[in-house]
């Protein structure tokens, strides 16, 4: 859309020399290279449905047109900028990663001598370390930005209806289509990407309107594809979308030439990318669970498509990829990569790099947003940074090591010893690797429609195979009805339902009122510790556990220290905190330097309310700024799993905790309760006999 080229200054792309070099050596190695040599993702990723057009500034396309400058003249060369991007990138990251080495270093030095040189060197390097990644992280954004080759094949918005008009196959007799019968826009006086008075934006939309909008100029950069993939389930279906994408390819693979210019080849190579993006970030939910999709897509590309063009070669490699990852080989590919990222350090993430700096910092500067009128309790906590950690000894787990290797029966002998064994650091560490074991399987995708699988507010209903379910999914589902679903969701809260039933059950197992108090104690500090590194998943199925009805009425409460007890209030604080905001967790930079593993019930919350509410407009069409936010909301889910705890397993732990959890999932905490006469309030001895007596006492008289 021309009036709607809201990109990072991209308003006189069409007759730069730039652009023009970029599409007719795309365009020639297009179909004349079927190999494809420069193929690469081209999956816009979280930050592209999340910022939108913000997501890359006038400065990175500023800075991405003065890469690869000839010397001797001012023409561009893209394999130029390639490599001058790659290598600055890598100097930058090199550079980086040495410098947070001598900021260790010199940390431990001032930890042991303290002596003043380190002390004021520590603040500038600090300050340094701080430019330094700034840096690497626009440098990053150039990159992805590059990467976006799709945005040469976008057409204008007076091309969006031949887009639907070439995928019909009685054209002859299909009216002509109107862009204002497809989508609907609205004006805005002044938009931050150019100078422009009047901008329109795009509000809604028809089915047909929506997809044909993939093929509009900018719809990658501005963030519209991404927020698509994750979104489009509420219009239409997987075999409809695809359907669209394969009659496009169809009506325009022959007629294609090697003329970058033509609309029909713009529509062909726009096709694909959208397809390819469409693979990359959204197999495990689609077409991994649709068999018959995933059918029609591989049999059109290899009798249609592979024989004429280079994409389909790659395509059909790109699906045998994703499918060997979703499956057995998953975990057998997960530990090949930690294998080559550890003996590579040169190609180490900006987030592994910055990791343990961003830890020291937050450890020392660990303000917890609340929300509004919690003002008393936030300053508390900051306050109490880390007194919870100093109220109970945490002892060493080296006695673990040696006799964690039991079979099941001998872990249940044990019981919450072990636990006690171990310091609560050790054990939210541990714990953490598990949730995000768990967390790193779920999609954006996972957390739509979940009204229709029984997921409500305060409890979760797991649907049983009954006549019930059938009529539960008629009256919830958003999603068209044929739309297929991934279930992954009521996995992960079963999970997270599981480990606050082993929380509550470990306790009111505990036979003394002794072991009560110091295992309530440890599960506060661990919850504590949870939050603090940001995995507000465990902190909030603990939180969950102590809360359960049975637990609160112990009698080990009354005797619980002061300091310990207080740490109850915090996690509900972190409650409501994780409650009053669907984006909390992304609100400024910590998010993109420390992991973050949120809280699958609580999102999944956010989600239904902002599905609350019609997603039609009168005239039919679907309200595409609702879409917007939901897939605004869910991208975080991606966001956060970009960046995971580089914490060292401890499998034997790992395991033990897998035993106990496994063993309560499904325990009845008020049948275990009543088999501990520690869980009840004990009358003593002398008070009860007399009190007897006294009864009898009284009694007696009345005969006399």
């Amino acid at each position: 859309l021309q009036s709607n080229g809201c990109g990072p200054g991209l308003a006189e792309e069409n007759t730069s020399s730039e652009e023009q070099a970029m599409i007719k050596i795309a365009g020639n190695s297009y179909l004349a290279s079927p190999s494809l040599p420069d193929f690469c993702g081209c999956s816009p990723g979280w930050s592209s449905a999340f910022y939108g057009a913000e997501c890359f500034g006038s400065e990175v396309h500023s800075y991405l047109k003065n890469l690869g400058k000839q010397k001797s003249s001012e023409s561009q060369n893209i394999d130029a900028k390639k490599v001058e991007l790659e290598q600055l990138l890598t100097m930058e990251t090199k550079n980086y990663r040495k410098t947070i080495k001598f900021y260790q270093k010199l940390l431990q030095k001032e930890r042991r001598s303290k002596g003043p040189e380190t002390k004021s060197m520590l603040p500038k390097l600090r300050g340094q370390l701080q430019e330094m990644k700034s840096k690497v992280q626009f440098l990053e954004l150039v990159k992805k930005y590059q990467m976006m080759y799709a945005e040469q094949w976008g057409v204008e918005s007076y091309v969006l209806p031949t887009v639907i008009h070439n995928g019909k196959a009685d054209t002859m007799d299909m009216a002509p289509l109107d862009e204002s019968s497809l989508l609907l826009y609205y004006n805005t006086e002044k938009h931050q990407c150019n100078n422009q008075n009047g901008v329109r934006v795009l509000q809604a939309g028809t089915p047909l309107g929506l997809m044909a909008y993939l093929y509009s100029r900018n719809a990658f950069l501005e963030g519209y594809v991404q927020q698509f993939l994750y979104t489009f389930r509420y219009f239409c279906t997987q075999e409809e979308f695809l359907q669209f994408l394969l009659d496009r390819i169809s009506s325009t693979l022959s007629s294609a030439s090697l003329d970058p210019s033509t609309s029909l080849t713009k529509i062909c190579n726009r096709s694909f990318y959208i397809l390819q993006a469409w693979i990359e970030d959204c197999y495990s939910v689609d077409f991994a669970t649709n068999t018959d999709l995933l059918g029609t897509l591989k049999e059109f590309i290899s009798s249609k498509v592979a024989s004429l063009n280079g994409y389909g070669e790659r395509l059909l490699s790109l699906l045998e990829d994703a499918s060997a990852r979703k499956s057995g080989s998953a975990a057998l590919c997960s530990d090949v990569d930690k294998c080559e990222e550890e003996s590579e350090e040169g190609r180490k993430t900006l987030h592994s790099l910055c990791k343990k700096l961003s830890e020291d910092v937050s450890r020392k500067n660990f303000y917890w947003k609340l929300s509004k009128g919690m003002g008393p309790v936030a300053q508390y906590q900051r306050e109490r940074l880390h007194a919870g950690s100093a109220v109970l000894p945490k002892p060493c787990c080296s006695s673990f090591t040696g006799e964690s290797s039991v079979s099941l029966a001998r872990a249940d002998e044990v019981g919450p010893v072990l636990l006690s064994e171990c310091s609560a650091q050790q054990l939210c560490w541990q714990l953490t690797l598990l949730q995000q074991e768990v967390f790193n399987k779920c999609h954006p995708v996972h957390f739509l429609n979940s009204r229709a699988l029984g997921v409500k507010d305060k409890c979760v209903a797991v649907p049983k195979p009954v006549s019930a379910e059938t009529v539960s999914l008629k009256v919830c589902n958003l999603f068209l009805s044929k739309c297929i679903q991934d279930q992954y969701l009521l996995q992960l809260l079963k999970n997270a339902d599981s480990i606050s039933t082993w929380v509550a059950a470990e306790i009111v197992t505990c036979h003394t009122t002794k072991r009560q108090v110091s295992l309530l104690s440890k599960f506060l500090l661990i919850a504590k510790c949870c939050y603090e590194q940001r995995n507000f998943a465990t902190a909030m199925q603990i939180l969950a556990g102590l809360e359960n009805l049975i637990v609160r009425q112990l009698p080990a409460w009354k005797i619980l220290p002061a300091k310990v007890a207080e740490i109850m209030e915090e996690l509900k604080a972190v409650e409501v905190f994780l409650k009053s905001d669907s984006l909390c967790l992304m609100e400024g930079d910590r998010f993109k330097t420390l992991p973050t593993i949120p809280s699958a019930h609580v999102l999944a919350m956010h989600v239904q309310q902002l599905e609350t509410g019609g997603f039609t407009m009168t005239n039919g069409a679907h309200k595409w700024t609702k879409l917007r936010n939901i897939a605004k909301v869910v991208s975080q889910v991606h966001a956060f799993q970009e960046n995971p705890y580089t914490y060292a397993p401890d499998f034997k732990l790992q395991s033990y905790l897998r035993q106990r959890i496994t063993r309560f999932k499904d325990a009845d905490i008020s049948a275990l309760a009543a088999d501990n006469c520690a869980n009840f309030h004990q009358i003593p001895a002398e008070k009860h006999s007399r009190k007897i007596q006294d009864t009898l006492r009284r009694m007696k008289a009345t005969f006399q």
